[in-house]
Order: structure tokens, then sequence, then C-alpha cells
């Protein structure tokens, strides 16, 4: 059954330091995904049968969004080890 929302435990705030690398992150990813696609045209030559430009737009956003996801992560692994080693004691 679920619980109705009156009935769910209060939520902690997030630290400023999660916080911050949210905004990072997020700022990042706006700027790969409207960056590349404003100065695309600019890169005007021939990669493997295909315009640079569409091909730096396509993968290499795609790549740097993985990347993004991995160093969120990472970062938030190294940021709240006592989260995850509290949940670790839980289960047992």
């Amino acid at each position: 059954m679920i619980a109705p929302m009156d009935d769910l435990p209060p939520t902690q705030p997030l630290p400023p330091r999660v916080l911050a690398l949210k905004l990072g992150l997020l700022s990042l990813w706006a700027a790969v995904s409207f960056g590349t696609v404003f100065f695309a045209r600019d890169l005007d030559f021939t990669l493997l049968g295909w315009p640079f430009g569409y091909w730096f737009a396509a993968q290499g956003a795609l790549l740097a969004f993985i990347a993004i996801v991995v160093a969120y992560a990472w970062a938030m692994r190294r940021l709240q080890p006592e989260d995850s080693a509290a949940g670790d004691q839980d289960r047992a």
C-alpha cells in the first residue's frame, strides 16, 4: 500500500556542497548542449564523410553527458560515504 503524502517523514535539506555540485554539472550540461549546437556551424570540414560540426554536436554531446553522469556518481560517492555506510548497517 502506498503511504499518503501526509505520512511521509520530512526530508533533510541537501548540504551546500551537493547543491553546488548539481549546479556546476547542470551548468556544464547546458553549456555542452547549447554551446556545441551554436558553434557547430563554424566547424566546417569533413571527418569520415560527415561534417565535423554534426559529428561534434551529436556524438560529442552524448559523450559529455555520459561523462557528467559518471562524474556525478563518483562525486556523490565521495561526498556522502557516511550515508552509504549507515545504509549498510541497517541491512545487517
